[in-house]
């Protein structure tokens, strides 16, 4: 077992006892935006202040499910309520992953356009306004039809299942890393080229760039589960993408092996303005992910050192 820094013995004086505790390495998963990256490796930190040793597995967002239930992965720091809602609950479903609560953060994740867009395309934000001037989001490679950047096909969102639904003529384009999808937004708005893409919060995106996001008809479970539900009633997703918070999810045997380590994972939070200071030190400044959690560590000391003292 990984000894204990000095001011976290102090903490767990009264705490948990560490020796009922697996030395075997808690594996937390790591994906492929930067936010998730700074929210893993703060989470990993922390859990090694407190005497645990740490992995860390890059896994698929959605295909990591598989990997939790069998306890190959233990432990994924950010199931946003906009695209993870049904595979998490279809995990906790089976008893062997466990919801172990908010991060802090609040999910937004859906179709943004920049606010001169609105000059080519005047009735939005209305979802419906986007076939009147599919044209002036259309490129070379979809002409006819608008271009509408997704994220990462492993993201998920059901963005082909919403085209379709709501009779769209735009064509679903995926973006190859989060990195990729944010450098074409870049490029697009010093241009004041037309693009519409998915965009999502917490991130410095929003705050960076004057623009909305598209309205579509309200999110309810029904709409993405019974075609009946919405404007359309064949086909289902006929709506936007839900909205809420970014949750904590480990694999059960984690309680058993490390039951030390489950009130830590359940008392990190962070607030949205955080973590989008902290993707902009990423993405914008170019410091690494480990540089920027080292700082944002020694800045909020009492933090951190309050969720090991759980």
């Amino acid at each position: 077992m990984k000894r204990l820094s000095l001011a976290a013995a102090a903490l767990l004086t009264a705490g948990p006892a560490l020796a009922q505790d697996s030395s075997e390495p808690i594996k937390l998963t790591l994906h492929d935006w930067s936010g998730q990256l700074i929210t893993t490796t703060l989470m990993g930190e922390v859990l090694e202040e407190a005497g645990y040793n740490v992995e860390y597995v890059q896994a698929d967002y959605i295909a990591q499910f598989a990997g939790l239930k069998t306890g190959d992965l233990h432990v994924a720091m950010e199931i946003w309520e906009t695209t993870g809602r049904e595979a998490m609950d279809e995990a906790i479903a089976t008893g062997t992953v466990v919801n172990l609560g908010s991060t802090g953060m609040n999910a937004i994740e859906e179709w943004w356009y920049p606010a001169y867009m609105k000059d080519v395309c005047p009735g939005l934000p209305d979802w419906q306004a986007l076939n009147d001037c599919a044209q002036e989001f259309a490129t070379p490679e979809t002409a006819p039809l608008g271009r509408y950047l997704g994220g990462p096909v492993t993201w998920g969102g059901f963005d082909e299942e919403r085209v379709e639904a709501l009779g769209l003529d735009f064509e679903v384009v995926h973006a190859g890393t989060d990195a990729a999808l944010f450098a074409e937004l870049e490029s697009a708005y010093q241009r004041q080229a037309p693009i519409v893409l998915w965009v999502y919060a917490p991130h410095w995106a929003p705050s960076k760039f004057a623009g909305e996001f598209v309205e579509f008809p309200p999110y309810s479970a029904e709409c993405y589960n019974d075609p009946s539900v919405g404007p359309n009633p064949d086909l289902a997703y006929d709506c936007g993408k839900p909205r809420g918070p970014i949750w904590k999810v480990a694999w059960s045997g984690v309680a058993e092996n490390w039951p030390g380590a489950v009130p830590v994972i359940e008392a990190f939070t962070i607030s949205n303005d955080d973590m989008g200071a902290m993707v902009a030190e990423v993405d914008l400044n170019g410091k690494s992910v480990e540089d920027t959690v080292a700082a944002w560590m020694e800045a909020n000391k009492d933090t951190w050192m309050s969720w090991i003292a759980r």
